[in-house]
């Protein structure tokens, strides 16, 4: 496999080295450049445009010019627009998929999934934008008549992250796109071409100018930006909690609305009655997934005494068959890490547990492949005080403890700011309802370690986030409901 992106292609239009806005290619005001590199092998892959304010500002323009035209359509007409779109996506899912594993480094197979993923929301939400219902009122007056209307709310800012390029960003394009918005992507630095692919593929599929914008740039110039603009009414991001916070804060300014899917420190419980084998397999598709690089991936297993080491066991076992490789290599179950700072902060969370008395059963250290490579590792015996169960981890590295009560495991569960995602196993019908309604998470698995689909609300509790998306509910993040009260009926 060469290294060159565009000599796997076999639609070497898709890889694009410029920004989209108003349905032009164009450069940074002053022609700099941010150079992306493949965290397998740390190469350049290509350059894409540092933009700043600037084009920040001549994005949103784009879109609030294209808006009144974009709204106007039926949704009829626009859910054709976005299935064509959906349809060009899956038609072109081996070079999205290759795209996806340059810049991010999974496994194909796995790339290939999240492009069937994330086109799955285009499909969705084609079909749902044309199920925005208003309401008809019973009347407190009979010379009056009560109702509601769903409109778009307007100009949308979209922050994305690097773990799922695809994913994360058609989870906020198409309710934006499907109800009648228009908005501005801002993808990650780390992964602009898949972002940039899209676009390529909203033009063919007759998505007008000015209704999809990608930018790519300096994030936090281009985030005071579309914080501060008027003429942006919702700003919906994925990232971290820190970030999240900054942004809530400056769109406080104008008030505009806001949708956060921010951090997450999943709890994976296992009571002795579960169905071992059944957990021992959730817990390594919710870990290891993306070399546990996802916002809903396990953080801490939570396991009842008893079965504390028979778990333990079997979970290893398991571990140390995963294959550590890059994402084109046939069999890779785990790729790199995206960049030397991921790795850096797993090495001091791992260390730090080591020190307070953990136990490392497999892995704990690089891979002997080098470069963001990090050994699948399983660590026991962890305690409160070690930081490992306290911060999001985002790696390779699976932490267990163990409790006694159903009591001590939901506490263990909720001792954290976060609330994104928890999963727990058991077989017994009235735990798996006390366990169910006792987490405080916006999402949970029960007896299953993948949970993400489109027909369902993706979002969390506490510190994790405000707004859902995915299912009915993902579009109404992006419309304002506006209530009409008309008199004179019978005068």
């Amino acid at each position: 496999m060469k290294n060159s992106i565009s000599t796997n292609l076999a639609d070497k239009q898709l890889l694009r080295n410029k920004a989209y806005i108003n349905g032009c290619w164009v450069e940074a005001n002053n022609k700099s450049t941010i150079s992306v590199t493949n965290p397998a092998n740390g190469e350049c892959i290509g350059c894409v445009p540092n933009m700043g304010k600037h084009e920040a500002a001549m994005a949103v323009d784009a879109a609030f010019l294209a808006f009144d035209e974009w709204r106007s359509l039926t949704a009829k007409n626009r859910s054709i627009i976005l299935m064509s779109w959906y349809y060009l996506i899956i038609n072109n899912l081996n070079d999205i998929a290759k795209i996806i594993t340059f810049e991010q480094g999974k496994p194909l197979k796995e790339a290939r999934d999240e492009v069937r993923y994330g086109a799955s929301f285009i499909e969705w939400f084609a079909e749902q934008g044309k199920r925005i219902y208003g309401e008809v009122i019973p009347t407190f007056d009979q010379n009056k008549r009560i109702l509601t209307i769903k409109q778009p709310i307007g100009v949308v800012a979209a922050i994305t992250p690097w773990n799922f390029p695809i994913a994360m960003a058609t989870r906020k394009l198409a309710p934006a796109l499907a109800c009648g918005c228009t908005i501005v992507l801002k993808p990650s630095e780390e992964t602009p071409f898949t972002a940039l692919a899209l676009a390529e593929l909203a033009q063919r599929a007759g998505i007008p100018n000015g209704v999809l914008n990608v930018i790519t740039g300096a994030s936090i110039e281009i985030g005071e930006e579309i914080t501060s603009n008027k003429k942006v009414r919702k700003v919906t991001f994925t990232g971290s909690t820190e970030v999240g916070k900054s942004i809530m804060s400056q769109c406080s300014t104008s008030i505009k609305k806001i949708s956060l899917e921010l951090g997450g420190n999943a709890p994976f419980i296992i009571f002795d009655d579960a169905d071992i084998d059944l957990a021992v397999a959730g817990a390594i598709a919710s870990k290891f997934r993306n070399a546990g690089q996802t916002c809903i991936c396990t953080n801490r297993f939570i396991v009842q005494d008893a079965i504390y080491d028979k778990f333990t066991r079997r979970l290893t076992h398991e571990v140390s068959t995963l294959k550590v490789g890059d994402g084109f290599t046939e069999g890779t179950d785990i790729g790199p890490l995206i960049n030397e700072a991921a790795i850096c902060k797993i090495e001091h969370l791992v260390a730090d547990a080591a020190n307070k008395g953990a136990r490392i059963v497999i892995g704990g250290k690089r891979h002997k492949k080098g470069g963001t490579f990090y050994e699948p590792t399983v660590i026991c015996d962890i305690l409160p005080e070690m930081e490992i169960i306290h911060k999001e981890i985002f790696g390779p590295v699976a932490t267990i403890m163990s409790f006694s009560t159903e009591t001590d495991a939901l506490n263990i569960a909720n001792d954290t700011c976060y609330g994104l995602a928890a999963y727990f196993y058991s077989r017994d019908i009235g735990r798996v309802w006390r366990v169910a309604e006792g987490l405080e998470y916006g999402m949970v698995g029960i007896n299953e370690g993948l949970i993400s689909t489109e027909i369902a609300p993706f979002g969390g509790m506490k510190q994790s986030g405000i707004g859902r998306e995915g299912s009915k509910d993902g579009i109404n993040e992006y419309v304002e409901t506006k209530y009409l009260c008309m008199g004179g009926i019978y005068t």
